[in-house]
């Protein structure tokens, strides 16, 4: 079996994302005084007494709303509930018990789950407050445990508390052949219905309202073609209408998640064509060195004839001449068109990045390359190229060793990097070269 599954769910502004924060040990969550900032499902993990639970923090349920997102909230959260092992249920002593407390707990303990009340808030140290038994009232077994998730008091009963509710959990090892995809793009271009089309479940909101994904949410999947960790990530807007603190909190996500991805998939709407904005964010995956696909969403919605697709293609390298390595996919979230043939391409991008070649294959082409076009001269001084190795992938990094770094032109680099690529691939990813000169070596 996988790790235990603890769901942090609550009403809005009870303090449930403090509480996931605090357990996890990093920020992962937007935080933030006004309700319903949470929306999808966020996943972390958190090691205690020697085991390890994943823990997903909820968007605030509303038990009675007319509120489109508010309504989709609430069913993510169901989701959470049917998929958790423990619930931790969150109030706030401050407010007291309310009718929404009650509302949720009747909707718990339908669910059959192990459920621990916490009753958040609760700042003060020593005796505890008179406002906490009238939680007694929610009718659980187990007694309400008064935390402060903001100050972390509290925290290591709310665990104890769910380790106890499961004592026979059986574990499993880390897995160690994960790959993790990030799906980035513009508001509205697709990327929540893409991973709802791969899981076949609702498991992102999806609207046409643009920013409704604000964190980066971490799903899990696994089919004949590997195992895949894809993180939703918010719209990137342009800088200019990024002006909403949350808004810039999960800008910020976004780019933090493709960091931590193997593999980038950069969603742009083929309805409206390649924008600036498009570009920009393809430049962050290619400035982090992430392997990348191209893809070209809502393909569906395209008139089309024979020369469509290479008319598009051409749009895109042209747009995207620093990404001319990264394949295009034309794809429809919406119908799956191509939807499958995605998985090929992620873990042959992948392997691509993180391919090691031989030290002498390598400059066996260097030696070839300097042959067919000579290194560049300035003022009688000619550029000689010593040897070249490979120090690391993802992306695939290389150091050329030269006599004088400064006459190494940028069109030389592009063309040393092509020879690589016709020889060796790295299909789908960066290549960085590192120039040094040899004197910098033996000075080392």
């Amino acid at each position: 079996m996988a790790k235990p599954v603890v769901a942090i769910v609550g009403r809005p502004n009870v303090g449930k994302s403090t509480l996931f924060n605090k357990l996890i040990g990093e920020r992962r969550a937007i935080v933030d005084d006004r309700p319903g900032v949470t929306r999808d499902r966020l996943y972390g993990e958190v090691e205690w007494r020697g085991k390890v639970l994943t823990v997903i923090d909820t968007g605030g349920i509303e038990p009675k709303t007319d509120n489109v997102i508010l309504k989709k909230m609430r069913e993510q959260a169901q989701i959470a509930i049917d998929t958790a092992d423990v619930i931790i249920f969150m109030c706030d002593i401050r407010t007291g018990l309310l009718a929404d407390d009650i509302d949720i707990a009747v909707m718990l303990k339908k669910s059959g789950k192990p459920v621990i009340p916490c009753i958040n808030k609760a700042d003060k140290i020593g005796d505890t407050p008179p406002e906490y038994y009238e939680f007694y009232e929610l009718g659980f077994d187990i007694d309400p445990i008064a935390l402060s998730s903001l100050h972390g008091s509290g925290s290591g009963d709310v665990l104890d508390a769910v380790l106890d509710a499961i004592p026979d959990f059986e574990y499993e090892d880390e897995e160690t052949d994960v790959i993790s995809v990030a799906v980035i793009g513009k508001p509205n271009a697709g990327k929540s219905s893409l991973i709802n089309r791969i899981l076949g479940d609702d498991r992102c909101i999806v609207s046409d309202i643009p920013g409704t994904t604000r964190d980066a949410i971490d799903t899990h999947f696994e089919n004949s073609y590997g195992k895949y960790n894809f993180i939703d990530t918010a719209g990137i807007r342009r800088q200019s209408k990024v002006d909403d603190k949350i808004e810039k909190i999960s800008v910020l996500r976004a780019k933090m998640a493709v960091d931590r991805a193997d593999v980038c998939l950069i969603m742009i709407d083929a309805s409206e064509g390649i924008t600036e904005q498009d570009e920009k964010i393809a430049g962050i995956a290619h400035e982090a060195g992430k392997a990348s696909i191209i893809c070209l969403n809502k393909w569906d919605a395209v008139d089309k004839d024979n020369s469509t697709v290479n008319e598009m293609t051409k749009k895109i390298y042209d747009s995207l001449s620093f990404m001319t390595y990264a394949p295009i996919m034309f794809i429809s979230a919406k119908t799956g068109q191509r939807v499958d043939k995605l998985f090929e391409q992620i873990n042959y991008v992948n392997g691509q990045s993180k391919m090691r070649a031989s030290t002498g294959m390598i400059n066996d082409v260097l030696s070839e390359a300097v042959t067919r076009v000579q290194p560049p001269s300035d003022k009688g001084r000619r550029l000689k190229i010593y040897y070249m190795t490979e120090i690391s992938v993802a992306p695939p990094t290389f150091v050329i060793f030269c006599n004088n770094a400064d006459l190494f032109h940028f069109s030389y680099q592009r063309y040393i990097e092509n020879q690589l690529r016709q020889v060796f691939g790295f299909k789908g990813t960066p290549i960085r070269l590192i120039i040094r000169q040899k004197d910098e070596e033996e000075n080392t």
